[in-house]
């Protein structure tokens, strides 16, 4: 039986949701798909390829409707948690897409999509983009933090008393990072360093 990439890229998504990241190996997928390794390399140049493929799956599946027409900071707010949901819905997803995003891998940066909404808000782009940033960042690890606590949790690793990441660290984390945001005057934005206005 031939398999065409997208056959691939789903049975990778499934490996890595069954047995993590450390178990997504060419050769295990392969012996899902009754193949040998050598087979997958002529849809993948390699496995970082691959991997950057099931990020981009990853950040498909949890795609919603566009935010174009929200006001900037609602559309902020709605693309960290398309993101964070996202990243969520698969076994070590977090680190996986953080990883692809680290290596400028995979064709879906979560970062394009806030650097336009903060756009929309009148902030200089260099602001923006650190902006951007500084959001992707939070939540590729506010979403590490949560999927550690529930592997740990599963295997009874946790106490009752421990306290649990989940939406509303989430959500606290996320009004902070925006209410700094908001305090800068669109096109007057400071540089955080100089105290001079950014040009």
């Amino acid at each position: 039986m031939r398999y065409r990439r997208s056959d691939v890229v789903e049975r990778a998504v499934t490996v890595l949701d069954q047995h993590g990241l450390a178990d997504l190996s060419m050769r295990r997928i392969a012996s899902e798909l009754g193949l040998q390794p050598s087979a997958l390399y002529h849809h993948f140049a390699s496995k970082q390829v691959l991997l950057a493929a099931v990020a981009d799956e990853i950040l498909d599946r949890g795609a919603r409707t566009p935010h174009d027409q929200l006001a900037w900071d609602a559309a902020v707010v709605a693309i960290c948690h398309e993101l964070r949901d996202a990243m969520l819905a698969y076994r070590d997803g977090a680190e996986l897409v953080a990883t692809v995003h680290a290596f400028g891998l995979g064709t879906r940066s979560p970062v394009g999509p806030l650097v336009a909404a903060l756009g929309r808000g009148g902030f200089a782009l260099d602001f923006a983009h650190a902006a951007a940033t500084t959001l992707v960042h939070f939540v590729f690890g506010h979403v590490s933090d949560e999927q550690t606590h529930l592997q740990a949790d599963s295997v009874g690793a946790l106490g009752d008393t421990e306290i649990r990441p989940g939406a509303g660290s989430f959500d606290l984390g996320l009004s902070l990072i925006l209410d700094g945001v908001r305090q800068q005057q669109p096109g007057q934005v400071q540089d955080v360093l100089s105290g001079r206005p950014s040009s």
